[in-house]
């Protein structure tokens, strides 16, 4: 009957979010088998957390889509999420349902999937509110060195404090929804999902794929072609390591850090 219900509020969620533009028809449908299986198998505490980040992030982008209008030629794909975002940005934390069922009784799940979702929360609220700082950013490797805003790898000051209050409020919920939640559980979420926004960061100054427009002499992620309709060339990152596998390598590092910070304290 739980699995039953969480089917259909995943898909409810899933169909106002389609409406709304932030999930394409694929979108859509990875977010409902998602959505299923953390309604049905975590309950709604759970469910809580994955909808923070959703409706936040998909808030954030639509709010500040002007912004970010003159730097869709950086970015790989639009506003509207398809499955390869979902999975990005939910997979993990999914992993961790799978872990609380076999554990019923270990905090760690709970931690795991908190801080997974901290991380992408975190670094969607960087890239959504990054672009409002007035001065152009510094790339993470070479804090000497300025890069065009919306550039792979680039953090700001405004990028950071955003990042670790998109954490913030992951690592808050987490703590407010579990009734034998130690206070430390707020903390180690919270900077278990900075750490995996500025991972993230890493990964896109240094693996992941990045092309070239000729034409206009711009770094991107996209490819095959550019915004201007170029062929993009490669430039540098691994080629099958894409913005979709640099989140969901966020989200795994965030959780990583998070369960390695729970067992030090």
């Amino acid at each position: 009957m739980q699995l039953a219900l969480g089917f259909f509020l995943a898909a409810l969620a899933a169909y106002a979010a389609y409406r709304a533009r932030s999930l394409n028809h694929s979108g859509a449908l990875t977010a409902t088998l998602l959505g299923t299986i953390i309604f049905g198998l975590g309950g709604w505490q759970w469910a809580a957390l994955l909808l923070a980040f959703f409706i936040t992030s998909s808030g954030l982008s639509r709010a500040f889509k002007e912004k970010k209008k003159n730097l869709n030629e950086k970015f790989d794909k639009g506003s509207e999420r398809d499955a390869g975002q979902v999975f990005g940005n939910g997979g993990v934390a999914a992993f961790f349902i799978g872990l609380h069922l076999l554990l019923p009784q270990s905090s760690l799940a709970w931690i795991g999937f908190a801080a997974a979702l901290a991380a992408v929360n975190a670094d969607t609220w960087a890239t959504e509110l990054g672009v409002l700082n007035p001065r152009p950013p510094r790339i993470i490797t070479n804090p000497f060195k300025i890069v065009e805003k919306g550039s792979s790898g680039g953090i700001s000051l405004y990028g950071t404090l955003a990042a670790l209050a998109g954490a913030a409020l992951i690592g808050g919920l987490a703590f407010l929804l579990e009734p034998n939640a130690s206070p430390k559980i707020f903390f180690i979420v919270s900077i278990a999902g900075l750490l995996g926004a500025l991972f993230d960061s890493l990964l896109g100054a240094t693996l992941q794929a990045m092309y070239f427009c000729p034409r206009d002499k711009k770094e991107t992620e996209k490819h095959p072609l550019h915004t201007c309709g170029e062929k993009t060339i490669p430039l540098r990152g691994w080629r099958w390591l894409t913005n979709d596998w640099v989140n969901f390598a966020c989200a795994a590092f965030g959780a990583i850090a998070a369960l390695a910070l729970t067992l030090m304290v």
